[in-house]
């Protein structure tokens, strides 16, 4: 199996003709989102998008002919100052905004309003450019003999996309984002199905037992920024005040995101050439139906960022989340009514904890495996105390490995350990 691993880089660079390319990119891309949504036309469809709801839905249909692409891109070639393929791109990343919009909206997570162009950027095409791989540098064409060269020969990151390809590259006002694809063989040797939880994700596999991913470094950095940001609630309509909102607001999500990447290449080191398992959640539709007490808790979760930081590291498999705690793992009965940590089923008398009946059950839809009591007992049964517990290294790339300890979360005061399953000399890291 091969998969591309991505890897976008950002390096610096001024230019005021690329300030000005800019400027006019966005003015053309707004024009462009103006005509294809003026040209939309919607129709009732019985496809059914949205979960819970009717299967007759008005959708957007985008006008996609090529005569109405040649028009468009007609109107927008008059009074172009730069190269032609410019508005090719202009013309594609439009219809990409509006596609995304049209996704967002068939499943009720938009509103029936035109995309608005906001951030200054310009996604370059690979007509638009040329790379010198011995040099390290990218020629990007601005106007008909007129270019721009881009070099990342000196970057720190040149050591990390050796053999890679470049890509489409995005123009920024002080900098260049490349992007770096590689092909890669991914050999797959075991499955993990991980059941993801308010303070932590929990995992189980048969080769490895069960597993225990510590999220309280991520749920605490939202909580202190969120309790930084209520103190200025009152003076956010001050200038002074909406700096310091927007400071901590940026702050939060910097750190929120850095403990997320690191924690899924952590977690890819620990258990490479892994298929992982993951329910497909829709965290806006859980907001809606939770009670009011717990909505800001399922707030402070950030599943899908984690997933999708996963994702572009390993191979990743979502099924249905449905029932996955009410289902017994051993004899497949769904109980209707499902309370606290523990989950006892009323017709095997299966006592099991909540999370570890949920991470086996992913684990069976992922794998498309029958509920079986004959490989419960070979496969579950034997594991029940087997747990590996692992925390976010906030220092350093390695995981923090703790053995599990009775009456607390996890162990405060642990040694160096070497787990016999993995074969991986694992070290607990001080943070």
């Amino acid at each position: 199996m091969l998969i591309e691993r991505v890897r976008m880089y950002a390096v610096p660079f001024e230019d005021r003709r690329v300030s000005e390319l800019i400027s006019w990119y966005m003015k053309t891309l707004q024009m462009a989102v103006d005509a294809v949504w003026s040209n939309i036309t919607w129709r009732y469809s019985y496809k059914k998008y949205r979960k819970g709801e009717g299967a007759k839905v008005k959708v957007p249909v985008i006008p996609k002919s090529s005569e109405f692409k040649r028009e468009l891109r007609n109107a927008l070639m008059e009074n172009n100052p730069y190269a032609a393929h410019w508005v090719d791109a202009v013309i594609r990343t439009a219809y990409s905004m509006l596609e995304s919009w049209r996704k967002r909206y068939v499943r009720g997570k938009a509103k029936k309003k035109k995309p608005a162009v906001r951030r200054r950027f310009a996604r370059c095409k690979t007509t638009l450019m040329s790379v010198d791989c011995e040099r390290k540098v990218i020629r990007i064409t601005l106007k008909p003999h007129e270019y721009v060269e881009v070099s990342y020969g000196d970057a720190w990151l040149l050591g990390r996309v050796e053999g890679c390809e470049v890509g489409e590259v995005i123009l920024k006002d002080n900098r260049v984002l490349i992007p770096f694809k590689k092909a890669e063989p991914y050999e797959v040797k075991r499955a993990i199905g991980w059941d993801c939880n308010e303070l932590s994700i929990d995992g189980f596999s048969p080769e490895l037992g069960f597993m225990h991913i510590d999220l309280k470094p991520l749920i605490t950095a939202r909580i202190t920024y969120h309790e930084k940001r209520r103190r200025l609630q009152r003076h956010r309509g001050k200038k002074k005040g909406k700096r310091k909102w927007e400071k901590y607001s940026r702050r939060e999500r910097n750190k929120c995101r850095d403990i997320e990447r690191k924690l899924a290449a952590q977690l890819v080191t620990l258990f490479p050439n892994t298929l992982h398992g993951f329910e497909e959640l829709d965290k806006e539709r859980m907001l809606k139906r939770s009670r009011k007490n717990i909505r800001k808790r399922i707030a402070r979760a950030s599943w899908r960022n984690f997933l999708r930081e996963i994702k572009q590291r390993a191979v990743v498999e979502e099924v249905d989340p449905r029932n996955t705690s009410k289902t017994c793992s051993r004899c497949g009965f769904v109980a209707k009514d499902l309370r606290g940590q523990v989950f006892k089923c009323p017709k095997c008398g299966l006592v099991i904890d909540r999370q570890k009946n949920a991470c086996v059950n992913i684990y069976l839809r992922m794998k498309g495996f029958p509920h079986s009591c004959d490989w419960w007992e070979r496969n579950v049964k034997p594991l029940l105390n087997h747990e590996l517990w692992v925390g976010v290294a906030l220092i350093g790339r390695m995981p923090m490995i703790q053995p599990p300890m009775k009456g607390g979360l996890k162990a405060m005061k642990s040694k160096g350990l070497v787990d016999q399953r993995l074969s991986i000399p694992t070290k607990v890291y001080q943070t």
